[in-house]
């Protein structure tokens, strides 16, 4: 497992009865995990007295219960900083546990430039959310193409690199749908150097499609496999979807890339370390190649 263990602002307190208690920033929440299937004893404070609360509706989705939040506030990681703010669907606008993955991607990319500066390392960000997967690539020396079919997150994502002193990165921000982006870029015979994806479980396209992982992840991998570049670095999958084991992953990434281009493919859980116990938060799982 691929633990993201180096962060100072976030810790996962503890974990129980469906729920997580983590400190964001010295902001305590209390959050639904479906991972979380123990019941064991609550005993530190912020579960009496959490600063917010997010409560899960048998009838689906939930809503928030504040007690002492700001609306907005700042965490950071090495030399990145997010923005947060508490909003639909339990989330907060980041998910601390790809730090490992951006850790891993960071050294590749900064290597490379260290090893030819002149350079010009192309990522590819799908499904890009909040940013923090292109501020990390950016930071190490790369032009990163973000895409997200949200405006308001791909807003959100250039807040975050205003405020990580990359307000004049080479970054190109695109709000698009991802399928039909790769498909124009295919038609366009753009290559990229590093392709990073971190798709939904569900979701819809913009003319109604319905988007599936299980029944959509192939055909996608499929066309993106195109924009690979003859000299790419890496390529990294991340999935939230329950059952979607990392074997899945290493042997979808498997059968495209490595007949074409070869290097070398793992894949493991990834999660986050609990303070109280000791033990490790399972959060998904991601599948990396690297040349």
């Amino acid at each position: 497992m691929w633990i993201a263990d180096h962060w100072k602002d976030y810790e996962v307190l503890d974990t129980s009865s469906g729920e997580k208690l983590e400190s964001w920033g010295g902001y305590q929440l209390v959050r639904p995990d479906p991972q979380v299937i123990w019941n064991t004893k609550k005993e530190l404070k912020g579960w009496k007295r959490p600063n917010a609360h997010y409560h899960r509706s048998s009838k689906g989705g939930g809503e928030w219960e504040f007690f002492d939040l700001p609306e907005q506030w700042t965490i950071s990681y090495r030399d990145l900083r997010f923005h947060l703010k508490p909003f639909k669907f339990k989330h907060t606008g980041l998910f601390p546990e790809q730090a490992t993955n951006w850790d891993w991607f960071y050294r590749i990319i900064s290597e490379e430039k260290r090893k030819h500066p002149e350079r010009e390392i192309k990522v590819l960000n799908l499904f890009a959310y909040t940013g923090g997967a292109t501020l990390a690539a950016a930071a190490a020396g790369a032009c990163v193409t973000h895409v997200d079919a949200s405006k308001g997150m791909v807003s959100w994502a250039k807040e975050n690199a205003l405020a990580s002193g990359l307000g004049d990165a080479p970054i190109r921000w695109l709000v698009d749908d991802c399928g039909k982006f790769v498909e124009r870029e295919i038609r366009r015979g753009h290559k990229y150097d590093a392709i990073i994806m971190d798709p939904p479980s569900y979701g819809r396209g913009p003319k109604g499609e319905i988007w599936k992982l299980e029944d959509s992840l192939y055909p996608f991998l499929v066309n993106v496999e195109q924009l690979v570049s003859d000299d790419a670095l890496f390529f990294l999958i991340n999935s939230y979807t329950t059952g979607l084991a990392p074997s899945v992953l290493n042997y979808l990434i498997s059968t495209l890339i490595i007949p074409k281009h070869g290097g070398h493919v793992e894949a493991q859980e990834i999660g986050l370390p609990v303070t109280s116990n000791g033990l490790v938060l399972p959060c998904g799982s991601s599948g990396r190649w690297e040349k």
